[in-house]
């Protein structure tokens, strides 16, 4: 297996620490609003990495933060009235019902800044003891250019960052590039005591910390999209170095390419989102995990209602090629224009299947490995038609289902329905019911509780709304 690195910007054998674990960390949200699509394929995009690694063997331990305290939650709170934390409670929420509704792996751990500030502070410690950092009036920067390395992984000169860069003048610091790893506090503003006095951490220290607290040191994989490389991954590796004393911090940098919206990077404060609550709602999550898997993880994606649509339709060809929609079969016409017959179907889904993982092991090319199911799916309808018995095509079916799988397609129609699919009808009863008990009609509030509750569906009311989970036996 070979992967892209960042930091050397080629293709390397994937070779981890310690034989058969991958240590990964990658970057969450800032829970301030609601998550859009190009939150979505990063999510996506680790997920399937995460999915192979498991599929080869590898045990993953993957940890992915949130990072619930930033100049945008603040501000965001202070319009809405209510506490930073209530309101990155609320988002998380919806955030972790969202993954559940593109199918997506729960990582092993999801820390939260602000339950780090022990570990936060004493890094920073460390640093100002290694002479990698000084504190002034209460804030502590991080001294750049004590790290002989920096810039090593956007590949940029110092010189040049200094002259090429809109950097705020700040007369307290030793270097315009030196940046916040601890804040003092402003007044109104979430704080902590520190031995800098009253404060909050800086956002990249909050990653150096967590993936040492969770991942222990060095890692395999660090993760995230292709807009963190500069400023936050490049200071993340000069404070979690010269904190260890080791390097690299991380053996592989990996970056999703970013969604666009036309021309344009698709963001919040351009206007050009799509909200990923939208696609859900519409039933659309599977086909926007294909649309996902259509581009390589590492290039940009361009999001268009059409490009959704297509993948919905991609998604019905498998899914009839795997035997989900059998009975809908008489109805449905294959795309013309190719010419695969078979003479041997079981041997085609063996080369299939080979096709697939070596794909998948140059750089995780998922876009390869779905042509490959997508030759195979033709295959499968075009000698079911041929020969009108399922029985020649199941072994060619299993392959197909299988391999599937293995990206986080569910190609098979569940015999219930799963949370997944229930999700967003939870969550307008959640609505409901919080409509009702603004009313203060308990009764029918309780009801809707513990009906949710027979269906194995665990209601928890907080300061920020109710939340949900699925009981598993």
């Amino acid at each position: 297996m070979r992967v892209y690195n960042t930091l050397s910007r080629r293709k390397e054998p994937f070779v981890t620490i310690e034989r058969g674990l991958v240590r990964m960390y990658v970057c969450g949200v800032t829970p301030y609003d609601s998550a859009h699509v190009g939150h979505g394929m990063s999510l996506l995009a680790f997920d399937i990495i995460r999915r192979y690694l498991e599929h080869c063997g590898y045990q993953v331990r993957h940890i992915q933060n949130f990072t619930d305290i930033d100049d945008k939650i603040i501000a965001r709170a202070n319009v809405e009235g209510i506490a930073p934390d209530a309101l990155t409670t609320r988002f998380i929420a919806e955030w972790e019902t969202q993954s559940r509704a593109l199918n997506v792996l729960p990582a092993t751990q999801y820390p939260r800044a602000t339950d780090e500030i022990g570990p936060i502070v004493a890094m920073v410690e460390r640093l100002i003891e290694r002479g990698h950092a000084y504190a002034v009036d209460g804030d502590v920067y991080f001294r750049v250019r004590s790290f002989p390395g920096y810039g090593k992984l956007s590949h940029r000169e110092l010189d040049d960052l200094l002259s090429g860069a809109r950097i705020e003048i700040d007369e307290r610091k030793d270097d315009p590039l030196d940046f916040a790893l601890w804040k003092a506090a402003k007044p109104g503003e979430p704080h902590w005591d520190s031995p800098w006095g009253p404060g909050r951490p800086g956002w990249h220290i909050e990653c150096s910390a967590m993936s040492s607290t969770y991942l222990g040191g060095q890692i395999d994989i660090h993760g995230g999209g292709a807009d963190l490389v500069f400023p936050h991954h490049e200071n993340e590796i000069a404070q979690s170095e010269a904190f260890l004393g080791v390097e690299p911090f991380a053996r592989y940098w990996v970056h999703n390419g970013l969604v666009r919206s036309g021309a344009d990077k698709m963001s919040k404060s351009l206007g050009n989102f799509v909200r990923l609550k939208e696609i859900i709602d519409r039933g659309l999550g599977a086909a926007f995990r294909l649309m996902v898997l259509q581009s390589h993880y590492r290039a940009p994606l361009t999001y268009s209602e059409d490009a959704l649509l297509a993948a919905e339709r991609g998604l019905a060809r498998l899914r009839l090629a795997a035997g989900a929609d059998a009975i809908e079969a008489a109805g449905f016409e294959e795309e013309s224009g190719g010419t695969i017959r078979v003479a041997d179907l079981a041997h085609f889904a063996e080369e299939t299947d080979c096709r697939f993982h070596e794909a998948m092991d140059d750089d995780f090319n998922a876009p390869e490995a779905l042509a490959a199911l997508f030759e195979l799916a033709r295959a499968i309808n075009r000698e079911r038609g041929a020969v009108g018995s399922f029985e020649s095509i199941e072994p060619a079916q299993a392959t197909l289902v299988a391999l599937g799988g293995v990206l986080g397609l569910e190609l098979e129609n569940p015999e219930t329905t799963t949370a997944v699919d229930a999700a967003p009808f939870i969550d307008l009863l959640l609505r409901v019911r919080e409509d009702l008990r603004q009313r203060r009609e308990w009764a029918l509030s309780d009801l809707i509780r513990d009906e949710l509750g027979s269906l194995e569906v665990t209601v928890e009311d907080t300061a920020a709304g109710a939340t949900w989970t699925l009981r598993r036996g």
